[in-house]
């Protein structure tokens, strides 16, 4: 059988056409014999074919030979931390994050949250997945199923497999480490330098209110000044308020909205599987992660003067004048976070932050999380007593940049080598880190392809000169529309 839902760094297919419960079963066997893994965790999103695909993916890990401990609905970074903190041999959370509803997929780490990518063994439990007989995974699944269900049952979230039949296994057991976790988080700020804020944050329907709320509780234990206004709060994978996707600009409304209605110090807003967070300021407006980034590189510093932080290639200039100013070593490491996560592990790096919005802690098993930005950014407003707007409005005028614009081209390979002819010339420096980067003396940009689809994804940006960033945009996509 041929698996069509493996990607570069993780799973995600359509539902029933690429992924379903047989090929959920397929991939746990897989990751369990593939790894050896005596030990899995395992979660999953809101999504209602999530519940379904991991008690699927669980019956694989048994008969490949595995103990299962469930998290029940998860977000990623509560799998990077479980696998951590149990001392398990793997993790798997059942996710599409920001994808369509009709999709879903896995991400998948071994011990230590070590993440598990096409270079790491992703395509080698493909291939052991494919390999498997249809009748040895219909008997695998049949052992736990209390009914087979048709495809728009699966759809709807109705479950094949019994959890009772997996718990008589006695290899399967459902687990918490909320607790943990949450005081985990509070590790990462002071909560003495806490004073009165009022925060919007916005689940989106998604998995992080119920994180969100141990959290509140932990700080309302503590006697911690902040109130939180909720909106889309609780979880519901059919996602009444729109795919939980805060990149998109269309998706950024309701938080905008009740910041100002509320007057709150700040707005968070999550992405399905919550591994990311997006801020606004108090004006309702939504503050870019490039410069989210400079923040909390500024924070650690700060904690840990002289520590080494990761950025990525695509816009970068912000992040290292904070660095080398806060006396931090800035270090450049390709796009992805199979690629940061390597980077900080060999450098010892605290952090490590993308545009993208996705933040890396080296004390998170150097894995991604949409709650530690928050925490220290809030503590930050506290410390500084400083609106975000105040925060970020030097360095976005000191470095203003394009945000990252895609193109669809025809062919893109050819598009970026025709732009490095058109510049390479005048540029002071040309890298190769992720696609093209090319200096000059007050401007920078990076092209780069999808892997994925026929697009190039543009970032411009410049030293203090807002119209020369944007000029030099206008120029760069005029060139690409002729490609």
């Amino acid at each position: 059988m041929k698996i069509t839902c493996f990607k570069a760094y993780d799973i995600r297919g359509k539902l029933v056409e690429q992924l379903d419960e047989t090929v959920a079963y397929r991939i746990g066997r897989a990751f369990a014999e593939h790894f050896s893994a005596k030990t899995v965790v395992v979660g999953g999103d809101v999504r209602l074919t999530s519940e379904p695909l991991k008690l699927a993916l669980s019956a694989g890990l048994l008969d490949g030979g595995a103990t299962v401990s469930d998290l029940g609905m998860t977000g990623t970074e509560e799998i990077y931390f479980a696998t951590k903190h149990l001392g398990v041999d793997g993790g798997i959370e059942v996710t599409a994050s920001h994808n369509p509803i009709d999709y879903n997929g896995m991400k998948l780490v071994k011990e230590g949250s070590r993440p598990v990518s096409g270079d790491t063994g992703l395509f080698a439990v493909q291939a052991l997945a494919e390999s498997y007989t249809e009748s040895e995974v219909e008997a695998g699944l049949a052992k736990y199923s209390q009914k087979r269900v048709s495809a728009d049952d699966f759809i709807q979230g109705k479950c094949s497999i019994s959890t009772v039949k997996l718990q008589a296994s006695g290899q399967y057991q459902l687990v918490s480490i909320m607790d943990a976790y949450v005081e985990h988080m509070q590790s990462y700020v002071n909560c003495d330098n806490f004073t009165p804020l009022k925060l919007v944050v916005n689940a989106g329907n998604g998995a992080a209110g119920k994180a969100l709320d141990a959290i509140e509780a932990a700080f309302i234990e503590k006697g911690v000044p902040i109130e939180f206004v909720k909106i889309h709060h609780e979880p519901d994978g059919k996602f009444p308020n729109g795919i939980p996707n805060p990149l998109l600009p269309e998706s950024r409304a309701d938080t905008a909205n009740a910041v100002i209605q509320q007057q709150a110090n700040m707005g968070i807003a999550w992405d399905g599987d919550f591994d990311r967070c997006f801020l606004f300021d108090e004006k309702g407006d939504f503050v870019e992660g490039y410069y989210i980034v400079g923040l909390l590189a500024q924070a650690f510093l700060e904690k840990d003067p002289g520590a080494k932080i990761i950025y990525d290639p695509r816009v970068y200039w912000n992040t290292e004048d904070i660095v080398k100013s806060a006396g931090g070593v800035p270090i450049k490491s390709k796009t992805g976070h199979a690629f940061i996560k390597e980077r900080m592990r060999a450098d010892d790096a605290v952090y490590g932050g993308e545009m993208s919005a996705h933040h890396y802690f080296r004390d998170f098993a150097y894995c991604d999380s949409g709650m530690i930005p928050w925490l220290l950014v809030a503590e930050l407003l506290c410390l500084q007593n400083k609106p975000l707007s105040e925060m970020v409005a030097q360095r976005i005028a000191a470095f203003p940049s394009s945000g990252e614009i895609n193109s669809t081209l025809a062919d893109p390979d050819a598009a970026i080598a025709n732009i490095l002819q058109t510049y390479e010339e005048q540029a002071t420096v040309v890298d190769y880190t992720d696609g093209i980067g090319l200096e000059f003396e007050n401007w920078r940009f990076n092209l780069r392809k999808s892997n994925t689809e026929p697009v190039v994804r543009l970032n411009v940006e410049s030293q203090g000169d807002i119209q020369l960033m944007q000029a030099k945009t206008k120029e760069l996509l005029e060139i690409l529309k002729k490609n």
